[in-house]
């Protein structure tokens, strides 16, 4: 003869019992199939994969009550959704979720890096090309600095460029004034404290002494609020410029000032170690420089140039070497191209990065002054490939 139903007194309830409370809770979404994981991804990182709002942002949406998912309000991100599910944000559906994607910009003094500024000052959104979809920054720089600033379109990539766990390095070229010596940077070389706040050891070169001011290169793995500029000021030393030379893998290299680049899937994929299937393996539209205020769909000019705009005296905006390059570089490096034969290839997009170069032809190689072939023909030699090669 059966128990009526109930556990008794000191036991833990079955899974079935300890089940069924929750699964009776209505839920905006559909319950998970099984017993396995739910299925789906973050309310926060859909709406950040879909260019909404970077995760955090998104959630502090949702706690705001600004968006509904299958006509339902939420008020916490703890939750799953799939293609399935219809949400809606501040009253508009969901837009489509791009391919992950990344530019390099090359930031002019005199900009703020955010949205908008309280105080009525230029940001970098009134000045980038008018063509670039929904970006956000990857960090900042201050009003003040200038140089390389990442933009993606992406939360997922610009939380796992931002995190300090990752360790990417971010090099400087700082000029201050005053004629300091190498050990005078000892303190930031150790780590050093500052009303409070940890600053981590700092990699600092005196690079050379210009009149009455100093060139540094320094590189550093945090990115606190003006963090360069307060460590040199607590040793007694004044910044008048800063600009970021990389980010990580990515190099500013020979990009003009206010420029946009954007970088291949490829090397963002394989920089970031993202999953093939989360990028799309060729971009929808070649990479090109795009100038501030450009129209929609304007062609940038010819191949830039390789001096850098505004670039001071004694400076160099070239790649370190041995260092590893996020954007592709400028001019022919006398490596194999990965082709087999070494054949030259007449695809305009072959070499990544190679903007305004005229692509090679197969059978475009010929001499110049060669005498006519024998037998007074007039008819032109057909050109064909050469064959020495």
């Amino acid at each position: 003869m059966s128990k009526a139903p109930g556990s008794p007194k000191g036991k833990a309830p079955t899974r079935a019992q300890a089940s069924a409370k929750p699964a009776a809770k209505s839920a905006p979404v559909a319950a998970p199939k099984g017993d396995g994981a739910p299925t789906g991804d973050r309310i926060a990182k859909v709406l950040s994969r879909a260019g909404v709002a970077s995760r955090r942002e998104a959630e502090r949406m949702i706690a705001e009550g600004r968006v509904k998912v299958n006509g339902a309000k939420i008020d916490s991100p703890a939750l799953n959704v799939t293609s399935t599910d219809r949400i809606i944000v501040d009253g508009k559906p969901l837009p489509q979720a791009e391919a992950p994607r990344l530019w390099l910009y090359n930031k002019p003094t005199g900009l703020v890096t955010s949205n908008s500024d309280e105080k009525g000052r230029r940001t970098i959104f009134d000045e980038l090309p008018e063509d670039l979809p929904r970006v956000m920054t990857v960090g900042r720089l201050d009003l003040n600095s200038e140089g390389l600033l990442l933009l993606t379109n992406d939360g997922g990539i610009k939380r796992r460029l931002e995190l300090p766990s990752t360790g990417w390095l971010r090099r400087y070229r700082v000029r201050i004034n005053g004629r300091p010596r190498d050990e005078d940077f000892e303190p930031l070389r150790k780590g050093m404290v500052i009303e409070g706040e940890r600053f981590q050891p700092m990699t600092v070169a005196l690079d050379r002494q210009q009149g009455a001011n100093a060139w540094l290169t320094i590189g550093l793995r945090e990115g606190k609020n003006r963090e360069i500029r307060r460590a040199l000021e607590d040793i007694g030393f004044n910044v008048n410029r800063l600009l970021r030379l990389s980010y990580g893998p990515f190099q500013l290299g020979s990009l003009k000032l206010g420029e946009v680049e954007e970088l291949r899937p490829r090397v963002v994929r394989d920089q970031l170690g993202l999953e093939p299937e989360d990028m799309e393996e060729t971009p929808p539209a070649r990479p090109t420089r795009g100038r501030p205020g450009a129209k929609p769909g304007q062609k940038p000019g010819g191949r830039p140039s390789s001096k850098t705009a505004s670039k001071p005296e004694g400076m160099t905006f070239g790649k370190p070497k041995g260092k590893p390059t996020g954007r592709p570089a400028d001019g022919p490096t006398g490596k194999s191209t990965g082709k087999p034969g070494g054949k030259p290839t007449s695809k305009p997009g072959a070499r990544s990065g190679g903007y305004g170069e005229k692509p090679s032809s197969a059978g475009g190689n010929t001499r110049g002054g060669k005498p006519a072939p024998r037998g007074g023909s007039s008819k032109p030699r057909p050109i064909g490939k050469n064959p020495r090669r």
